[in-house]
């Protein structure tokens, strides 16, 4: 059992769902769960395994349906006693017949961000350096073959080369979910367009925000007035303002990048602050 779970853990992490795992870590006396036994809950609050059930452990699953909610990683400790007159510093009286004394672990993990670099030029593959050193997975989609090689993106998760079109066709929103951002990069204008319009339609299909919990986060290189441009063509094919609102543009902290390089730095400071849940301001174009 403890081996499934574990296995299950990393499945939703790589499919970028927060987890939260409880583990039984001491026990006294008589109880239902041994030490070692654990449980843990995704995003959409599924379960698998067990801390010994009954009313330890459904105190523990409405616990585990709080954390989950939560945006920073965290991890605490309680002491249950399996008897309703139970007392004891720090112990939780259950009203239980078991009488004996159960110690359990919570954490909440956060998976590390997988992002998706649309467009495979200068700045992605500038990206794509930095993420590695970070722990952090990326993936690449271009339209040119030449531009999503294993030579320069040595350690992608996938390599996709295809029209816009064909890549959104085989997509569906929660397939996109594995990723955190999404990052438009593209050497077209069109290109980046066509993209943008294709995951905001996802996105309101399934009556879920680009934030990257239930969808990925959107950002997209560019100016004042290409994102502008962009607004535009958005709403005349029917997209909501308050989606848009949503989407990065430009992408990265305003430290003053110009290089690929210095736009990469920016970029990936944005998103650890996202990820971090960090109380930054990300000076905007739009705000100036």
């Amino acid at each position: 059992m403890t081996a499934r779970v574990l296995a299950w853990v990393l499945e939703q992490l790589q499919h970028n769902s927060p987890v939260v795992l409880a583990s039984v870590v001491g026990v006294k006396g008589s109880v239902p769960g041994k030490a070692g036994a654990r449980l843990a809950m995704n995003r959409h609050q599924d379960w698998v395994g067990t801390v010994g059930g009954a009313g330890l452990e459904h105190r523990i699953l409405n616990r585990c349906k709080a954390l989950i909610l939560q945006s920073k990683a965290t991890s605490e400790v309680h002491t249950f006693g399996l008897n309703k007159g139970a007392k004891g510093y720090e112990v939780q009286p259950l009203d239980s017949l078991c009488g004996g004394q159960v110690t359990i672990s919570l954490e909440l993990m956060l998976p590390m961000p997988h992002i998706l670099l649309m467009g495979g030029g200068h700045c992605s593959e500038a990206i794509s350096l930095l993420l590695p050193k970070k722990g952090w997975n990326y993936s690449v989609q271009d339209t040119r073959e030449a531009f999503t090689r294993s030579e320069l993106y040595p350690e992608a998760i996938e390599r996709s080369h295809s029209t816009v079109e064909g890549f959104f066709s085989r997509e569906t929103s929660e397939s996109l979910a594995r990723f955190s951002d999404i990052l438009l990069l593209g050497h077209d204008y069109s290109e980046d367009l066509e993209r943008l319009q294709r995951l905001l339609h996802l996105a309101e299909a399934a009556d879920v925000s680009p934030d990257g919990k239930a969808f990925p986060r959107i950002g997209a290189i560019g100016s004042r007035s290409k994102w502008k441009s962009f607004t535009d063509s958005c709403i005349e094919v029917g997209i909501q303002s308050s989606t848009l609102d949503h989407v990065r543009c430009p992408i990265g902290l305003n430290i003053g990048a110009e290089s690929p390089e210095e736009i990469a730095i920016a970029v990936i400071a944005e998103i650890l602050s996202m990820h971090k849940d960090a109380d930054v301001h990300a000076p905007n174009w739009r705000d100036q």
